[in-house]
């Protein structure tokens, strides 16, 4: 079974993608979040904090495996921050 990828970019929204992690969480017990640039990261940053406080009233705390990924993105391969989440 391979693990769920949710792509953030610098204009997604942290409050839906925080819902779409938590859902997930929730599901498979564990998502991969991916993020290219600075502007992504950051919200997916926020994303993630955001999820800990929807999971919190479950009982459920988070934890973020950060890695180094490679993804295509035009025809042009680029680093990708890969940040695992998985409960506590």
């Amino acid at each position: 079974m391979s693990m769920e990828i949710l792509k953030v970019s610098s204009k997604s929204i942290p409050n839906s993608v925080a819902g779409a992690i938590a859902g997930v969480i929730r599901e498979k017990n564990s998502v991969e979040v991916q993020s290219v640039g600075a502007g992504a990261l950051n919200q997916a940053i926020k994303a993630i904090a955001v999820a800990r406080g929807y999971l919190a009233p479950a009982g459920m705390d988070l934890v973020c495996i950060p890695s180094f990924t490679s993804v295509t993105i035009d025809g042009s391969d680029r680093t990708a921050i890969r940040l695992v989440i998985e409960p506590k």
